[in-house]
């Protein structure tokens, strides 16, 4: 007999493609509970056909902390381990054991491997901890959208580090309604770190530079924006929205700024030598690549970008090495470029072209 009651709950919205795979592997709770905000496919029956409990409730005006809160008030009281997953989320098996462990030791909360995305070779790309399994009294979702648990005073959180869950999304799928809710977040948070640099973040990705300049720089001056790696990353997008105004110099300098921000991960560095890349300022990108190659922990944290783990980097340094004249150190990075890009033709006509100049 088990020593808890475990259970899984969530939210969906037209995800019938992904309901046999996140059912099959969250096969381990005890019961699993899913609010279907307002489905049009067949999400429903399938997920009922399954075994799972399903209420349908429309959220209206649409919050994903609201819409959260009512499919944990679905779980019932007696529950000790709460998990919260998506349905374009899998488990990989054994979680609960793992689970139940860590939970003998007193814990409120977990924390364990998520894999937000994969590259373009299937392997972990963006990966962190993430908290979404709790206890059930005391605990409510907050913030409109990237909502998260409450803290409860004195809580204890245990990081089981053996437990993955894996993200694969349908990237079709629209996003549009995180801007409105985010700009919700800041007005109901004025002095929230976190949902700024979010807000920032978005207001990027749909090419408002300015705006994007304007609400990370007011997330740098926040009194409690004092988490080094996320101040790191409002101040590459800062530069990132200088670039798309052709303004390099603002860029540069705030990616020099990022980097002394936060000097222990890679992601300033790379970007940073990607434009002198750019302006065949070579020397300067060679010694910033170097500086990054000497950080060797890529941190479980969603700041991470794949670019500084993977082909990029070396493809980059072989680049950077070859128009330098240092031959052979370009010819060891751009293996090792197509050690995990072996199918790239580009990498493969420039390791010609490299071992064409060791002839020489």
């Amino acid at each position: 007999m088990n020593k808890y009651k475990v259970c899984v709950y969530a939210i969906c919205k037209n995800e019938s493609q992904f309901v046999e795979r996140w059912v099959n592997s969250m096969k381990e709770a005890d019961a699993i509970y899913v609010l279907d905000t307002g489905s049009t496919d067949d999400t429903v029956l399938k997920l009922q056909d399954l075994g799972v409990n399903v209420k349908i409730e429309i959220i209206e005006p649409w919050r994903f902390d609201v819409a959260r809160n009512k499919a944990l008030d679905m779980v019932p009281e007696d529950t000790d381990i709460c998990i919260c997953t998506d349905l374009d989320e899998e488990f990989q098996p054994g979680f609960r054991k793992a689970f139940e462990e860590a939970w003998s030791k007193g814990a409120d909360k977990l924390k364990y491997n998520y894999i937000w995305s994969f590259d373009e070779y299937g392997k972990p790309a963006t990966t962190f901890y993430m908290t979404k399994v709790h206890k059930r009294e005391g605990y409510k979702w907050i913030y409109p959208v990237h909502e998260v648990l409450n803290t409860l005073p004195n809580e204890r959180e245990i990081i089981v580090p053996e437990v993955v869950l894996e993200h694969r999304p349908d990237y079709t799928k629209s996003r549009a309604s995180y801007l409105p809710l985010l700009e919700l977040s800041v007005k109901e948070a004025p002095l929230d770190a976190r949902n700024r640099h979010y807000l920032g973040r978005e207001y990027m990705y749909h090419k408002r530079w300015n705006e994007a300049i304007d609400t990370l720089i007011q997330h740098l001056d926040l009194p409690q924006a004092n988490w080094k790696p996320e101040r790191c990353a409002s101040m590459r997008f800062i530069a990132r929205c200088y670039l798309n105004l052709g303004r390099k110099k603002e860029a540069e300098m705030w990616y020099k700024l990022a980097v002394q921000e936060e000097p222990n991960m890679r992601e300033a560095y790379v970007e940073l030598a990607s434009l002198y890349v750019e302006e065949e300022r070579f020397l300067e990108a060679y010694q910033l690549l170097t500086e990054a190659f000497q950080i060797k922990n890529k941190e479980a944290i969603y700041i991470n970008e794949a670019f500084c783990w993977n082909d990029y980097i070396y493809d980059i340094m072989a680049q950077v090495c070859y128009n330098l004249g240092y031959y052979p150190e370009s010819l060891v990075n751009i293996n090792k470029a197509l050690e995990i890009n072996s199918n790239s033709e580009r990498l493969k006509n420039n390791k010609v072209i490299i071992e064409n100049a060791l002839k020489v």
